[in-house]
């Protein structure tokens, strides 16, 4: 029996169309600092738009340098601004980059601190005998520590204290395996499921360090292939939706 010639050509359009999973699933590259907080945002952006998010996390410094290699993202989630605004300007992404939230620092431990002393009386204090914050070469958590530190005249005091963590995950991991009695790190983390009802916290002024904005842009490996899933998901950041889940995680809307 001789075939219908629509029926042929619809076969052969379903053999050549690449799979629905790889057309609708983005790229997220995002900080390592946001990695406990993105689960939320993921689920709401799926369920919103169809399109399935694969995120990978790491240093905000790491993503721009992988992007830089040729790494395949599509939508770059920093926790600053300035590696963002590198990969702009040398045409690897193709939006300026946009503040989607300001972070906040914390000086976060699982000890009996007395936080009401100030944050100088605590990190000299003869029981902390490790101070953990992230790498600042590639963190801009790190690099904020490293400011509120100066702002207060300890890093010198306290330079043989400093253990560093790649990231703000790894700066956490060291508190919680007592690897470190305190931790500088991010306000976002220490809100997440798995360690508000652990230790103990205070907010570090926001004077005493540059304030953290974290920007996104589209990638031009998103531009190239995913135009459409690449800028939703970057307005999405700056929706009603997204925002309300970052005010409930502990950032600074801008």
């Amino acid at each position: 029996m001789m075939k219908h010639p629509f029926f042929v050509l619809s076969i052969c359009l379903l053999a050549t169309a690449p799979p629905l999973a790889a057309r609708d699933t983005l790229t997220v590259a995002a900080a390592a600092g946001i990695q406990a907080n993105f689960p939320e945002l993921k689920q709401a952006f799926e369920q919103e738009s169809g399109i399935e998010i694969e995120p990978v996390f790491t240093s905000s410094g790491k993503i721009a340098a992988q992007v830089e290699q040729g790494a395949p993202f599509d939508v770059f989630v920093s926790a600053d601004v300035s590696y963002p605004e590198h990969l702009y300007k040398s045409g690897l992404a193709v939006t300026p980059p946009r503040v989607y939230v300001y972070g906040a620092l914390v000086a976060w431990t699982l000890g009996d601190v007395a936080f009401d002393k100030g944050l100088t009386a605590v990190l000299k204090a003869p029981g902390i005998r490790k101070i953990a914050l992230a790498n600042p070469k590639g963190a801009p958590y790190g690099r904020a520590a490293m400011e509120a530190l100066r702002h207060y005249r300890l890093l010198s005091a306290l330079q043989e204290k400093i253990v560093y963590g790649e990231t703000v995950p790894q700066v956490n991991q060291f508190v919680l395996s007592q690897a470190a009695e305190i931790g500088l790190t991010a306000k976002s983390t220490v809100l997440t499921a798995a360690l508000k009802d652990r230790g103990h916290w205070m907010e570090i002024p926001e004077e005493a360090y540059r304030p953290i904005a974290q920007a996104a842009v589209i990638l031009k490996h998103g531009e190239e292939h995913r135009p459409a899933a690449a800028k939703r998901f970057f307005d999405f950041l700056f929706s009603r939706t997204a925002r309300d889940i970052f005010a409930r995680q502990g950032y600074r809307l801008p």
